[in-house]
């Protein structure tokens, strides 16, 4: 079955109102283009480094305008709407980095929790520590839609390829990364990591991104993109500012790249083993 998709990239600032603005003009143009699945990215409803900014503006799930938005445009335009990820204020007292998909008509299909915490020192003194802020995930979520079936993943998950392998293992034909890279890791990384995901599973990625500098004075990559099973790059934005991209996408060709390179079917267990140099005179074992 071909479906037409969309990946939405923005450059939120720290204001929920504005950016669930800001989103619904996106995601009305997607539609617009006859996009039937469309995705926003990692932390629509705001880009914000400071913690106490951030708790103040944080909510329930119920109360959140970003969430809200999404269910009433998911049931407005009769499209499938994942919002990438936003903060949401746990019962617990926590925060988590949540994303949500609303089916046609506004049901809620499914939220899933970033797993992985970017907890990275990088060059030029560029630290974060998401960590101290979120709570990580722990459950992987696949949800069979009428186009295929989709995985989940946010972000710094696409360092962890084992999560995604264990989503294409269980049944996963199309894998969302919708994602805020910073400019300095994905000027090295991004579409490296994201295309080598693709062609290790069989699987087309959707990865909507934040991209620009932001309010904050977070400086995000952007490029946001779409890439088929077989590696190849069907639609791709540029690196700051808002925009649509969409692709015509078939889960035909997910067979079609795993009957190819069955490596799915094809991988082995195995023990590792510590090797030591041998004693002067000896023979390595």
């Amino acid at each position: 079955m071909s479906v037409k998709i969309a990946a939405v990239q923005m450059c939120s600032g720290t204001d929920p109102e504005a950016n669930a603005e800001a989103m619904a003009r996106l995601v009305r143009r997607a539609a617009g283009e006859g996009a039937r699945y469309i995705q926003t990215p990692e932390m629509t409803g705001a880009v914000q480094r400071d913690r106490t900014g951030l708790k103040a503006m944080l909510k329930a799930e119920p109360d959140d305008i970003i969430v809200r938005t999404a269910e009433e445009l998911a049931a407005e335009l009769d499209v499938f709407v994942h919002v990438g990820s936003t903060a949401i204020a746990r019962d617990d007292g926590k925060i988590a980095n949540r994303g949500f998909l609303f089916a046609p008509g506004g049901h809620r299909v499914c939220s899933y929790d970033k797993i992985h915490m970017f907890d990275v020192d990088l060059d030029h003194g560029e630290s974060w520590r998401e960590s101290a802020a979120y709570t990580p995930g722990s459950v992987a979520k696949v949800a069979r839609l009428p186009f295929g079936r989709l995985g989940f993943a946010i972000c710094y998950d696409v360092r962890f390829p084992e999560l995604f392998k264990a989503e294409a293992q269980a049944g996963a034909e199309i894998i969302s990364v919708p994602a805020a890279f910073t400019r300095q890791t994905g000027e090295a990384h991004w579409e490296t990591l994201l295309r080598a995901r693709a062609i290790e599973n069989g699987v087309f990625i959707i990865a909507a991104a934040q991209a620009g500098l932001h309010e904050d004075g977070r400086e995000t990559f952007g490029h946001s993109i779409i890439i088929d099973p077989w590696g190849r790059v069907l639609a791709m934005a540029g690196g700051s500012g808002e925009a649509v991209i969409a692709a015509e996408i078939d889960v035909g060709a997910v067979k079609a790249a795993r009957d190819r390179i069955p490596n799915l079917k094809n991988g082995r267990t195995f023990s590792i083993e510590e090797v030591t140099l041998p004693e002067k005179g000896g023979v390595a074992a």
